[in-house]
């Protein structure tokens, strides 16, 4: 890998980064978020194909939470058999801040769904980009790509 494919990487990275920042702000707007582990794994149980993408979350800390893995273990076969893109995140607080969150009331932001119902689809181009980039990841074998939402 030469140091330009790194920059281009780099570049893409941000691209995606903005782009699933766009797409959670706009699910948002439009009420097509399902915020936590609990909620999410029944939607994928009642409705899996309104899912068009996984957001899986976990700071530092979270890592060792074995229960957590588990849920997310879970929640990738669900993924997986739905044909649900996914993402992994490293920033809780920065998701929080981004959908809107209220921190002084603690809620699961560990997994969220964004859905488009077949009735009236949401529309955010940026949707496309975070699909084409999940895409990529798997014809490289990486299943469940990190994006690293840019602080601000």
């Amino acid at each position: 890998m030469t140091l330009e494919d790194v920059s281009v990487s780099n570049d893409k990275m941000e691209q995606v980064s903005r782009a699933l920042e766009e797409v959670l702000v706009s699910a948002r707007l439009h009420e097509c978020l399902t915020v936590g582990v609990y909620e999410s794994a029944k939607l994928m149980n009642a409705d899996p194909d309104s899912v068009r993408l996984c957001v899986l979350a976990a700071d530092k800390e979270d890592e060792d939470d074995v229960a957590l893995q588990i849920h997310f273990t879970l929640l990738q076969a669900f993924c997986r058999d739905y044909d649900v893109n996914i993402v992994r995140l490293a920033a809780v607080s920065r998701l929080a801040q981004l959908i809107h969150e209220d921190q002084s009331e603690p809620r699961d932001l560990h997994c969220i769904l964004v859905t488009s119902p077949p009735v009236q689809p949401l529309q955010c181009p940026a949707l496309h980009d975070v699909i084409s980039f999940c895409e990529d990841s798997r014809c490289r074998n990486q299943w469940v790509p990190r994006v690293d939402l840019m602080d601000r």
